[in-house]
């Protein structure tokens, strides 16, 4: 049993509100619906949910109450018509690639993608005949120059990881649209707390809602919000091939999405004072982060993000050797490579992330073995400086 809701409702109301579906237990909490299957009144009712005549669940590899609430309720924040829900955050950009493009089409991406999306726009897509070009996260000239007629999506991070660049959303999105191309931007590091690219003219985003919308580090998800037109065919791909989200999975990120908006705006705020305090340390050669006014990019992330974000990159005097014992040395900090956590990780991205993508790629993308990244939690900033400030004293 569903409920309308006002319109034009805050979205911190949203992620509290928005998709819930009761049933006839009128249940206040969020049910979790742990079945592969679901039992129909006759079999006339069973060929029309399966023809799709009739509106209901039929399989849970593509129908499940739980996970619907999960993707009306991140809809609702992207503020887009149609939301699917995938197994994790590849599968989400798999399940778009093979959903809306063809043999012989062609991406344009931008360079210094998460290691994972540049392995599966180059060595498997590639394999069936989807071309991909990586330009300049930041030269508006090189997408447009990218242009061919076989031109079918462009593809973007912002801001990206490790490095923190941001991509002009608006801009690329006229660019695509030129071109007879669509857009899609991994929202990844912001979440529509913070960026919601779909209003700056984005056709799709992507999410890896493994990071911010659980937020704790528990369970896997990703999604593809956009038009209905374009979610509907992704919708297609996924019954048919299987990269599903399991219904626990989705009911513990429907539930994180409650705490999205002050986790991020809190972890935000944590992140400006380390990264203020790691551009002072005379061990530190720089500082990536688009909430200080050192970032070049600073003034386009006033204009399209609500905050700087939660990842912190910097680059150590030195290299492996001096970046690693800084690792080493942390005692409050998780050594891992995920983030979106509210428990503050580290990681050195050459040899972990992006340890994959050719010593040659890393280097084109800035990715220096001196680097380290700071996904920044709900800790104390004080002892997170005292965390990082031990490993410094070594350098």
């Amino acid at each position: 049993m569903s409920h309308e809701l006002p319109h034009d409702l805050d979205p911190a109301t949203l992620a509290v509100r928005a998709g819930i579906e009761r049933s006839q237990f009128m249940e206040h909490s969020e049910a979790l619906y742990l079945t592969s299957s679901f039992v129909f009144d006759s079999a006339a009712q069973a060929a029309a949910r399966f023809s799709g005549a009739e509106e209901g669940n039929v399989y849970a590899r593509f129908t499940n109450p739980t996970v619907t609430m999960m993707q009306d309720r991140l809809a609702a924040l992207e503020g887009s018509e149609g939301c699917i829900a995938t197994s994790s955050g590849m599968s989400a950009v798999l399940s778009m690639c093979m959903a809306l493009l063809q043999a012989g089409d062609h991406i344009v991406a931008s360079r210094g993608l998460f290691g994972s999306t540049q392995q599966l726009f180059t060595n498997i897509l590639s394999r069936f005949g989807l071309e991909t070009t990586f330009v300049d996260a930041t030269d508006l000239a090189a997408y447009q120059a990218a242009v061919t007629p076989r031109t079918k999506l462009f593809y973007i991070e912002t801001p990206s990881n490790p490095l923190t660049q941001l991509v002009d959303i608006r801009a690329v999105a006229d660019i695509a649209h030129a071109a007879g191309a669509l857009l899609a931007v991994d929202n990844c590091f912001c979440s529509p707390a913070l960026q919601q690219p779909l209003k700056l003219g984005a056709d799709l985003v992507i999410h890896s809602a493994t990071k911010y919308l659980d937020g704790q580090g528990r369970v896997l998800g990703g999604a593809v919000c956009g038009a209905r037109k374009l979610t509907d065919e992704v919708f297609k791909f996924l019954r048919t091939a299987g990269p599903c989200i399991s219904p626990f999975n989705a009911w513990v990120i429907l539930k994180g999405l409650e705490t999205l908006q002050l986790r991020m705006d809190a972890q935000a705020a944590n992140a400006l004072a380390l990264a203020t305090w790691l551009e002072a340390q005379p061990q530190v050669a720089r500082v990536y982060y688009p909430g200080l006014p050192s970032h070049p990019q600073h003034a386009l992330a006033l204009s399209q993000q609500r905050s700087g974000g939660a990842i912190v990159s910097f680059e150590v005097k030195g290299g492996r050797e001096e970046a690693w014992k800084l690792v080493d040395s942390t005692r409050v900090m998780s050594i891992t490579a995920n983030l979106g956590d509210t428990k503050t990780t580290i990681t050195h991205p050459a040899t972990t992330t992006h340890g994959r993508i050719s010593p040659e790629a890393r280097e084109a993308s800035g990715i220096r073995e001196s680097l380290l990244r700071i996904a920044v939690g709900l800790e104390s900033v004080e002892d997170l400086k005292a965390d990082l400030a031990r490993g410094l004293a070594q350098i």
